[in-house]
């Protein structure tokens, strides 16, 4: 995928106060083309059409860069899973089901942040802003089981942060394997979508959470 539909050579006059976005978005294409670990800072110059040393004046190395794209994708998974969650409305089930496919939703349409955020093997702890950014966006999902939790039987409530992870892990095995937008989808016979609601329903049931 091109981000911008246009060559390196076609931006040769590129003006360099916009030096940062511009690699941004010639990461994003080259992870998209080559995979997160598929190229490198001076690749990433180079379709920006800048020199080797220029890059160096906005991030200290290639895993900067890449830390800033993984934060940039988590800040646009936060606002689609806020607004597919709705804060519960118009009724917590149907909310909750909406947040899944904004889920997959977004490993379809962003398949270069996807990867960037979960497949670049930045470390969360080497930047705050990338680790605040992804707190956030679980946190849209901790919300969403603690409302559905309390309709639970009281024996029958597992931690908040317990049944976020189990539904993230679903989530996430689900998009990463069937449900992206790139090559690495895997092809099966049913919409990722099915399979999701399914595997979620089968959950629910179990600690007695359906409608």
């Amino acid at each position: 995928m091109n981000w911008t539909g246009k060559h390196p050579s076609e931006r040769r006059g590129y003006h360099h106060g916009n030096l940062r976005e511009a690699l941004i978005e010639a990461a994003l294409n080259l992870i998209a083309q080559k995979g997160p670990a598929g190229f490198t800072f001076a690749d990433a110059a180079r379709w920006a059409g800048v020199s080797s040393a220029a890059p160096y004046r906005h991030f200290r190395d290639r895993d900067a860069l890449m830390a800033d794209v993984a934060r940039r994708g988590f800040e646009l998974f936060e606002t689609h899973l806020r607004a597919a969650w709705s804060e519960g409305k118009p009724e917590p089930f149907a909310a909750f089901q909406s947040l899944g496919r904004a889920y997959l939703g977004f490993a379809r349409d962003e398949p270069a942040y996807y990867s960037a955020m979960f497949e670049a093997g930045v470390p969360l702890a080497s930047d705050p802003g990338l680790r605040e950014a992804s707190d956030r966006a679980f946190m849209v999902l901790r919300r969403a089981a603690e409302a559905l939790l309390e309709r639970a039987p009281s024996g029958k409530r597992p931690p908040a942060l317990m049944m976020s992870l189990h539904i993230w892990a679903l989530s996430h095995g689900i998009a990463s394997l069937f449900g992206r937008g790139d090559e690495g989808r895997r092809s099966v016979p049913m919409q990722p979508e099915e399979l999701l609601e399914a595997a979620v329903l089968v959950y629910l049931r179990g600690l007695d959470l359906l409608p």
